[in-house]
């Protein structure tokens, strides 16, 4: 495995799933010894993989009144900051390393605690769209001399699938015979998917790994972060809006702010279900689950003539997590989003064959849909690196690959995923994502419909979102 040459320290905060899977992998890619990682975290979870590694491991909760003098404590110019954490404000951990010379990668947007539940806030302003445009609007601080790289929401999604629609345009492209040269600007890659026809993206994702042991009444199960999907499903369902669309829906609502790519439902994601497809699942129901680059990847696939926006896919996550977890899901849902008092993260546990496949499905040009992505199932992991399950690989996989880009690119500045180098961040990647492959498909969301019972849906455009929308 090739080896990066990094001079400097890292501090990861939070030390959950995704840090204790992350950490031996930055052990192996980078040239950075144990004396020179930290881990600050709330809680006591994953001392025991910290100290397997001989890697300092500190118990204190991260708040808005003391991580500037943790900050200061363990970081200075030209080290790294891996925060993947929760309920831990990203934009203030931005700031202060946009001010002090600070690399930064997070897996997504996240606020202090109280945030998502703060009645003083409307739902806009609770909402991923917002968490975004508070990072982005730093780009704007008065700082003399260059911009560190910070890179905003790098795991597998958001991160990693902005790259597979980078890569599965131009599988389209050269599919369809049109011959094009690799775009080298956004909006290069926008005239790109107008021309091609892509109406709508999905990130969709199949989840099929399975504990042995059955979720229980009253419990949480999950193959990653449970605060976080807990706290992503009560989060208003948001996605990209698509010139394409003829109207919006009853329950949507847009943004009164910031470029206005993106919209949101009056309804959380858990209880806001689509059809989609994957090609382990095939069609399935999948949950509208609010993520960054559902705003992102719209956001960076606009293309303007002056003012006017010409052309837009609509651009959202469509998840079926595993059988656990949608069970999880269901009963959290009943108890309008108080979370289950026991949680169970499984992980080690998973039984032999359980896959995770995550792409993007990109609807609406000539050969209909075509889904690209990674399958990478529990056995591959377990045999690629310690501490990490199929779901979990897929993000630490891509978060070294952004580390990667970070450190070739020192003074970049705050991006999303979108503005960075797709083919450099699949090749580090590539090596833990399992079969990486492509799929057409004939499948549209209104196929087989209205057969059986009476149903109202737009047959003269299948991309419509409300032929998708299930709940």
């Amino acid at each position: 495995m090739e080896k990066y040459d990094f001079k400097g320290n890292i501090l990861i905060v939070g030390f959950g799933s995704i840090g204790q899977g992350v950490l031996p992998l930055i052990l192996r890619h980078f040239t950075v010894t144990p004396d020179r990682i930290t881990i600050v975290t709330a809680d006591k979870r994953g001392e025991d993989v910290a100290n397997e590694y001989g890697v300092r491991f500190i118990v204190e909760p991260l708040v808005p009144d003391n991580y500037q003098t943790l900050m200061e404590k363990h970081l200075g110019a030209g080290d790294f900051l891996v925060n993947v954490s929760v309920d831990v404000s990203s934009a203030a951990l931005i700031e202060y390393c946009q001010k002090n010379g600070i690399l930064y990668i997070d897996t997504v947007m996240e606020p202090w605690l109280g945030f998502y539940v703060d009645p003083s806030l409307s739902v806009s302003q609770r909402s991923n769209y917002a968490l975004r445009e508070m990072a982005l609007n730093l780009r704007s601080l008065p700082l003399k001399g260059p911009r560190p790289t910070a890179i905003l929401a790098h795991g597998a999604n958001p991160g990693l699938v902005s790259h597979f629609v980078k890569q599965a345009l131009l599988n389209i492209a050269e599919d369809t015979g049109m011959k094009r040269e690799m775009p080298k600007t956004r909006e290069a890659w926008a005239r790109l998917a107008m021309e091609l026809g892509v109406k709508v993206i999905h990130i969709a994702e199949r989840d099929t790994q399975v504990s042995p042991v059955p979720k229980k009444m009253g419990e949480f199960v999950n193959t990653w972060s449970i605060d976080g999907f807990a706290a992503e499903g009560s989060q208003p369902a948001e996605m990209g809006w698509g010139t394409h669309e003829k109207k919006l829906p009853e329950d949507a609502r847009e943004h009164d702010f910031g470029p206005q790519s993106a919209i949101y439902l009056e309804r959380p994601g858990y209880a806001t279900q689509v059809r989609s497809w994957t090609p382990t699942s095939e069609a399935q129901y999948a949950w509208v689950i609010t993520h960054h680059e559902s705003i992102s990847i719209s956001d960076y696939l606009t293309l303007k003539e002056g003012d006017r926006v010409v052309y837009r896919p609509t651009v959202h996550y469509a998840y079926h997590p595993c059988d656990g977890a949608v069970l999880s899901l269901d009963e959290l849902a009943s108890k309008n989003a108080t979370l289950q008092k026991e949680q169970r993260l499984i992980s080690e546990d998973v039984v032999p064959g359980g896959v995770d496949e995550l792409g993007v499905l990109l609807m609406g040009h000539r050969k209909n849909a075509y889904w690209y992505g990674s399958r990478l199932s529990i056995d591959e992991a377990r045999k690629c690196i310690p501490h990490n399950n199929a779901t979990a690989l897929q993000v630490t996989a891509s978060m070294i690959g952004a580390m990667v880009w970070a450190i070739q690119n020192p003074t970049a500045g705050i991006v999303d995923a979108d503005e960075m180098d797709h083919e450099l961040l699949i090749k580090v990647a590539r090596p833990y994502l399992g079969e990486v492959f492509g799929a057409y498909t004939d499948w549209t969301p209104i196929e087989g419909r209205g057969k059986l019972f009476p149903e109202k849906f737009d047959a003269e455009d299948p991309w419509q979102f409300e032929n998708f929308r299930v709940s």
